[in-house]
C-alpha cells in the first residue's frame, strides 16, 4: 500500500513537471493559430475561385449562351471571394502585429539584458576599484608591518645588548669591591 502511494505521488509529479515543461510561449501559439486561420481560409478561396472558373463555363441558356441566373451565381461566387479576401486582409493585419509585437518584446528583452549587462559591469568594475584600493592598501600596511617588526627586532636587539653590558658592568663593579676588600 505504501509502496503504490509513492509510485501514485512520483507519477503525479512526473506529470505535472512534463506538462510544465511542455507548455509553449501562448503569444507563439496564438501566431500558429493565427497562420492556419490565414491558410485555412486561402484554401477556401482558392475553392470558391475554382467555384467561379466552374460558373463561368456553364450556359444553361439557349443556344447554350448564358442565362441571367448563370450570371448572377458567378457574381455571387465572385462577391463572396471579395468577401473572403477583405476577410483574409483583416486576419493578414492581425497577424502583422502579433508579428511586430512579438519582435518588439524581443527587442524589449533584448534592451533590457543589455541594460542589465551594462549594470552588472559597471557593479564588476566597481568591485575591481575597490579590490584594487584594498591591496594597494593591504600592501601599504604590510610594509609598515615589516618596518615596525624590523624596528622592534633592532629595540630588542639594542636592550639584549644593553642589559648584559650592565649585567657585566655590575659583575666588574662588585668583582673590583670585592677585591679592594681583599
Amino acid at each position: 500500500m505504501r509502496t503504490m502511494k509513492k509510485t501514485f505521488v512520483t507519477l503525479l509529479t512526473f506529470l505535472l513537471l512534463a506538462t510544465a515543461y511542455a507548455q509553449q510561449n501562448p503569444d507563439s501559439v496564438a501566431y500558429q493559430l493565427q497562420r492556419q486561420k490565414i491558410n485555412m481560409m486561402l484554401e477556401q478561396r482558392s475553392q470558391k475561385f475554382g467555384q467561379y472558373d466552374q460558373s463561368l463555363k456553364e450556359h444553361t441558356g439557349i443556344f447554350g449562351l448564358q442565362t441571367k441566373k448563370d450570371i448572377r451565381n458567378s457574381n455571387d461566387i465572385l462577391m463572396d471571394i471579395v468577401k473572403t479576401d477583405n476577410d483574409l486582409y483583416e486576419q493578414i493585419k492581425v497577424l502583422l502585429g502579433m508579428n511586430t509585437f512579438q519582435q518588439k518584446q524581443a527587442l524589449d528583452k533584448s534592451a533590457e539584458t543589455a541594460a542589465r549587462a551594462k549594470e552588472t559591469e559597471t557593479y564588476n568594475i566597481g568591485f575591481m576599484n575597490t579590490i584594487n584600493r584594498m591591496r594597494a592598501k593591504n600592501e601599504q600596511l604590510q610594509k609598515q608591518l615589516d618596518e615596525a617588526e624590523r624596528n622592534h627586532t633592532k629595540l630588542v636587539s639594542a636592550l639584549v645588548i644593553l642589559l648584559v653590558l650592565l649585567i657585566l658592568l655590575i659583575f666588574l663593579l662588585l668583582r673590583s669591591k670585592y677585591a679592594a676588600k681583599r
